[in-house]
């Protein structure tokens, strides 16, 4: 595959036309930088001095495109300038392509050229001094170090200045794709926690509301569907109290009204005799002393799905809700009995043991929910363990 050549940018261009039309017209005027007959000119004559300032010319248009290979091709055109009468327009020429590699090359050549033409500039110095013995060849080095350090070290000073402001930007960057990344995690996370929030609400009393409109419909009793009608109009009732609270917390304050308190293992009493009146036969076993509210609620968020999904698969029996206060947690067991019914009593999502499991994870706990075999028949149980520490207020809701 054929490789093309590099493309020289448009101000190189520009660069490499303006510095060969001044040294034309420069030739034009007769003006060099040496005299005719000057010993150190070893070609004499005007036209020479055309052949180092055009290649001079060349190397612009690759200044940046190759930097190296125009500083290299440059620096052989300056050496035969000082072979004849010179162009002013030539040495300018060399000084921007020794800029032009220290800033447009390698990391590499952008420490070396600057190191060799300060050597150089010492040795210009030096060494010219120590063999003549004159003040003047002083100006050696000197005017090596206006063509070639002087240059090399501007270059530097740039290239650092813009590699500084590059790496500034991309920390600038980063941290706007890390804020963005965290705000995207926070909205997820929010999105999940209101997801848990809704089904935990919604779930229990909508699922009590299915089952006892399904009783009301098909049985041909009044009395049964006056207790079923009953009992609708208080799920309904809870429903929108706790619809209520969400709408509050989402509202964030913006309305003068407090929501409802959030639910606590206090409330628990409360949450069992709702699921006897919804037709569980539940047994509460507390005990437990001071809990942070984040595991309060994720305690009793466990143990109101676990009775909602009671409510909807398990078989006629007794459903037992356990709570003990252990040193360092605080563990629950919610048992129903298992087997005997072939389709729910109500609709579900399948998200509650995986809410019920995330209420777990957020707070570093344990859960599991398996059937066992137990002395009254098989059971479905419900186990989590909440770590109960010093955990934030408001870290999981």
């Amino acid at each position: 595959m054929a490789v093309r050549p590099p493309r020289p940018h448009r101000f190189d261009v520009w660069a490499a036309l303006a510095g060969l039309s001044g040294g034309l017209l420069l030739w034009g005027l007769g003006l060099g930088v040496r005299r005719a007959g000057d010993p150190i000119v070893l070609f004499d004559g005007r036209w020479p001095l055309l052949v180092p300032l055009a290649v001079m010319a060349g190397c612009e248009l690759l200044r940046r495109a190759a930097p190296r290979a125009a500083l290299l091709t440059g620096t052989l055109a300056l050496a035969a300038d000082t072979m004849t009468q010179g162009s002013i327009a030539t040495v300018v020429m060399y000084t921007d392509l020794v800029y032009a590699a220290v800033l447009y090359g390698t990391p590499g050549s952008a420490r070396r050229i600057p190191w060799i033409a300060g050597l150089l500039s010492i040795a210009g110095t030096l060494v010219p001094y120590a063999v003549w013995r004159v003040p003047e060849a002083l100006l050696i080095g000197f005017a090596i170090g206006v063509v070639a350090f002087a240059p090399a070290s501007t270059g530097l000073i740039v290239r650092n200045h813009r590699e500084a402001a590059q790496s500034a930007r991309l920390r600038a960057e980063q941290t706007a794709l890390l804020a963005e990344m965290d705000r995207t995690q926070a909205v997820i996370a929010e999105r999940a926690r209101m997801a848990r929030e809704l089904h935990d609400m919604v779930a229990n009393h909508l699922s009590a509301i299915a089952i006892h409109s399904t009783a009301a419909l098909s049985l041909d009793d009044e009395r049964t569907s006056r207790d079923a009608l009953a009992v609708i109009r208080e799920n309904s009732v809870q429903g929108l109290s706790e619809m209520r609270r969400l709408i509050g917390i989402l509202r964030d304050g913006s309305d003068d009204r407090e929501p409802a308190a959030t639910p606590t293992l206090d409330s628990l009493g409360a949450l069992v005799e709702g699921a006897r009146a919804n037709g569980l036969d539940v047994v509460l076993d507390a005990t437990y002393d001071s809990v942070p509210a984040p595991v309060e609620l994720a305690a009793y968020r466990i143990v109101q799905e676990s009775l909602t999904n009671a409510l909807k698969h398990a078989a006629p029996g007794r459903v037992t809700v356990l709570l003990r206060r252990l040193d360092g947690g605080l563990d629950i067991r919610v048992a129903s009995p298992y087997g005997g019914r072939d389709t729910p009593r109500a609709p579900g999502s399948g998200a509650g043991l995986v809410g019920m499991r995330e209420r777990a994870a957020l707070l570093d706990g344990t859960f599991e929910a398996a059937p066992e075999n137990g002395p009254d028949g098989r059971l479905w149980v419900v186990r989590a363990s909440l770590p109960v520490t010093d955990i934030a207020q408001g870290e999981v809701e």
